[in-house]
């Protein structure tokens, strides 16, 4: 039997996670899983492959979990997805790139630290008096904010805080997503498998379950559905599952908010094939990986 370690955190807390779905069709597909905690002094020889599964503490400890990742890559397990993938995707710069492609993202103002930012430029370059100020490298809407002009000192103190030394972005504040929400599509191997939309509670914009925001399965408007995949099917190497976030704008063109590579939430519970298209591909992953 072969075997897989589900890289986790050491304590859960309050996340809503539903991988364990994925163990029955693993098993039936010849894998035994274990849950490891990325941090823990495991010998990842011991595995046939690693799935960078919720390891969600890892922006506070990046170095660490960078060096661990680099272990795992020297040793005989598939790390999945490819550490190429989570290099370019551990910076939301990667949004760039992106764009740059021809792909239509949230416009987006990049600063590497607070120290130097002018804040009247955060609404000025967007030609707004509200904005979404976000950490380069961050996940699950942590220190992520809302901001409208103008910024009070107490504000400004906090961000100042927040951000010394840090790269952050800035972005308009899309309005739809107070009533539209955030638009989830999921691909494993390239090939479309299910979508959720996240609606966030009353007087919020945080679309994260655990910030209250509701969460639906949903079949995605024709045009969404082909723009997420011309960009899933465009990234090389091709990531063995994956997620992109989407907003409408007032236009009715779908901007990527985020694309998940690293450790997204695959949300199997919303659909009831997800979980055994998940272990698919990822068994389909490590067959090709053992025949080269």
């Amino acid at each position: 039997m072969k075997k897989v370690a589900y890289l986790t955190m050491e304590d859960q807390g309050d996340y809503v996670t539903d991988f364990h779905l994925s163990f029955e069709p693993m098993l039936e597909l010849g894998w035994h899983v274990e849950t490891v905690a990325w941090r823990s002094p495991a010998d990842w020889d011991d595995y046939d492959a690693v799935y960078i599964c919720t390891p969600w503490d890892y922006p506070e400890h990046l170095s660490q979990f960078l060096e661990v990742l680099g272990t795992i890559e020297s040793s005989r397990a598939l790390l999945i997805n490819d550490i190429a993938l989570v290099r370019w995707t551990l910076q939301k710069t990667y949004l760039r790139d992106i764009e740059q492609r021809g792909g239509a993202v949230v416009p987006t103002a990049w600063y590497k630290g607070f120290e130097s930012a002018n804040t009247d430029e955060f609404f000025a370059h967007h030609r707004t008096n509200k904005v979404v100020i976000k950490p380069a490298v961050g996940a699950n809407a942590k220190d992520t904010f809302v901001l409208t002009n103008p910024l009070d000192e107490d504000r400004l103190q906090m961000l100042r805080q927040t951000y010394a030394g840090r790269a952050f972005l800035v972005q308009p504040f899309i309005e739809t997503i107070q009533a539209d929400g955030e638009y989830s599509l999921f691909f494993f191997n390239g090939e479309y498998s299910h979508a959720i939309q996240k609606i966030p509670k009353a007087g919020d914009f945080r679309v994260q379950e655990e910030h209250g925001a509701d969460i639906q399965a949903v079949e995605p408007p024709n045009a969404l559905l082909d723009v997420a995949g011309t960009l899933f099917r465009s990234l090389r190497p091709l990531p063995t599952y994956g997620r992109g976030d989407w907003v409408r704008d007032k236009d009715g063109r779908y901007l990527l908010m985020e694309l998940e590579l690293i450790e997204p939430s695959l949300y199997l519970r919303t659909d009831s094939g997800a979980a055994a298209r998940f272990a698919l591909a990822l068994d389909k992953r490590f067959q090709e990986f053992t025949s080269k």
